[in-house]
């Protein structure tokens, strides 16, 4: 499963997401909505807990989807020219 998949999945459900859950933190994974929660802290703590590092998405219900520049994402690890998520 890639991180699209999971934002395809959080869209496909997002009406019913606003109108049960509005400002709330959706957890989604393998394309399915695993939880909802009132904080961030906490929808990141049982998405480690439950998936490790993903991929899985937590995105505020209701709130506009923030697009990152890949350098926020990504930090190159000298002397072997590989990347690694931060």
């Amino acid at each position: 499963m890639a991180l699209m998949d999971e934002i395809a999945a959080y869209d496909a459900m997002r009406d019913d997401l606003e109108t049960n859950h509005l400002g709330q933190w959706a957890l989604v994974h393998d394309r399915r909505l695993v939880d909802t929660y009132k904080s961030f802290e906490t929808a990141a703590q049982e998405a480690v807990r439950m998936f490790g590092r993903g991929p899985y998405l937590i995105r505020q219900i209701g709130a506009s989807a923030v697009t990152l520049p890949a350098a926020v994402l990504y930090h190159p690890v000298h002397g072997n020219d590989t990347m690694r998520i931060r």
